[in-house]
């Protein structure tokens, strides 16, 4: 079965203590739904209409899992917490089996 994964890229941070309410109650909900992390900011080379801003990925067993989580009473709760603190560009989507 193919793996899940949320995808991240921040266009913009416009609220840094927004992102770090969310940070602490989102990282709780993303283990809790079965997530692990893989990269949380570090380093980004950007190409093509890419920015060079914050970068997640988070693995989950399979896509349903990630849709899961993401759906959680606790990760809605983070994004609540986020609010308008960031633009960014989230999906989720299906790792190849």
């Amino acid at each position: 079965m193919p793996k899940g994964y949320w995808v991240s890229a921040y266009r913009t941070i416009s609220d840094p203590e927004k992102l770090a309410a969310y940070n602490k109650l989102a990282g709780p909900a993303v283990k809790a739904g079965g997530g692990r992390t893989l990269v949380r900011g570090g380093r980004v080379v950007a190409h093509d209409a890419g920015l060079a801003e914050r970068t997640v990925l988070v693995e989950f067993d399979s896509f349903e899992q990630a849709v899961a989580a993401y759906e959680s009473a606790a990760y809605q709760e983070a994004l609540a917490a986020l609010s308008d603190g960031v633009e960014r560009d989230f999906r989720i989507v299906e790792g190849i089996d």
